[in-house]
């Protein structure tokens, strides 16, 4: 067996480890050699510490993506001799990029990694995960993050997110909004979580939306969205502007021929207190305007100017939108 002199150091010891553990990946170990291979984890403490580390990161490597663990093993054919290329490669490509990289260390984290994230009114909050997705969430908003080695979950308790998720086609990633669950495995969309309901708006790749009935399922792609009810039914699919969806982020609200009823709903989430309507027939009145979410009160000033409308305090600090006299 060509094994380095694990006597010369901690890099001969590792070599040797690596060229066990392949070996003992690829199955190749004749009983002469199996006593060989025992004899050498006995005979020194390290040999034992490291061969255990390296088996650590091989199960550890399950949680890359396969293309990008194929692509770390895709060397140079060097002069191995008798050893096994494709084996060793294998185990020295996952031990190279952990000690190069510190790989161990961002898949221990992104395997059992466990937050809360929070905004307050009117506060916008990029919040990066291990995996190398990302969540932008609006203003008073809440999401609660559980990954785990085959899922990465995310709650979306409360407000609204856009999501951009890093490609693992063998970890899915999974929103709950409410009644509704949000499945991909890289993408980007928008959930925006009312009460128990929720909505889905695509801005690219691919989402799975299922509601409570395993058979209640709509499968979106760019510039689509779909509505999940509080009891968990899921509306037709539909073609959404993601632009307009989404401008919040950009600290804008674009309203297109929207209701009143829908303007009053969006701008209260950016406000300490709620804007009500008074009546249905005022709530079905349509504007198309663009305001800043960080000035509601601008918007609520240039109503009356634009609509028969009139905006007037309540006792309680809110607002509400009657019909102008």
């Amino acid at each position: 067996m060509d094994t380095p002199d694990c006597a010369c150091g901690s890099a001969n010891v590792r070599d040797a480890a690596a060229t066990w553990f392949a070996r003992v990946q690829a199955h190749t170990l004749s009983v002469a050699e199996q006593a060989e291979f025992e004899a050498w984890r006995t005979q020194h403490a390290s040999h034992e510490a490291e061969y255990q580390w390296l088996a650590s990161m091989w199960s550890a490597a399950d949680l890359l993506p396969k293309a990008r663990l194929q692509a770390l093993c895709e060397v140079p054919a060097p002069r191995l001799g008798r050893r096994s290329f494709l084996a060793y490669g294998l185990a020295a490509s996952v031990v190279a990029i952990a000690a190069g990289a510190g790989l161990w260390m961002q898949l221990q984290s992104s395997a059992g990694y466990q937050a809360e994230f929070a905004t307050a009114t009117g506060e916008r909050r990029t919040v990066n995960l291990p995996d190398g997705s990302s969540i932008e969430l609006n203003g008073r908003s809440r999401v609660r993050i559980n990954f785990e080695r085959r899922q990465r979950n995310v709650e979306l308790q409360q407000g609204e997110g856009m999501f951009s998720v890093a490609r693992d086609a063998d970890r899915p990633f999974v929103v709950q909004a409410g009644a509704g669950q949000v499945t991909v495995t890289g993408t980007r969309f928008d959930v925006l979580r009312e009460g128990d309901q929720a909505r889905v708006a695509v801005e690219s790749g691919h989402v799975r939306v299922q509601g409570a009935n395993p058979h209640a399922v709509a499968n979106l792609t760019a510039g689509q969205g779909t509505v999940v009810g509080a009891q968990g039914q899921v509306a037709a699919v539909q073609a959404v502007n993601t632009r307009v969806l989404t401008a919040w982020r950009k600290g804008q609200l674009v309203f297109e021929d929207a209701t009143l009823g829908e303007v009053a709903a969006q701008v209260s989430r950016y406000r300490d207190k709620p804007v009500h309507v008074t009546s249905p027939a005022i709530a079905r009145l349509r504007l198309s305007s663009v305001f800043k979410t960080d000035d509601t009160d601008a918007l609520l000033k240039a109503l009356p100017q634009i609509l028969p409308v009139a905006v007037r305090a309540r006792s309680d600090g809110s607002q509400e939108i009657i019909a102008r006299k």
